[in-house]
């Protein structure tokens, strides 16, 4: 399982739980409709959390709205 407190968006200071709740609240599909959300703003700094993840370590957005898509968390 997944640690749904991990930080994902370290300039943003938003978990995989808070942005898996935005993705679903506001029913985001892509990354582009994520990325350029004035709700829940993220990735939109250093902007290593897109895709790479903060530590290079794939845990970023992209896997977080790919994650949701599959009703995984």
């Amino acid at each position: 399982m997944f640690d749904l407190e991990r930080e994902i968006c370290i300039c943003n200071d938003l978990n995989m739980k808070d942005i898996a709740t935005c993705i679903k609240t506001h029913n985001f599909t892509t990354l582009d409709e994520l990325m350029n959300n004035n709700e829940c703003p993220m990735g939109d700094k250093c902007e290593s959390c897109q895709e790479d993840g903060y530590e290079n370590d794939g845990y970023s957005l992209a896997m977080v709205l790919s994650l949701v898509k599959q009703g995984r968390i």
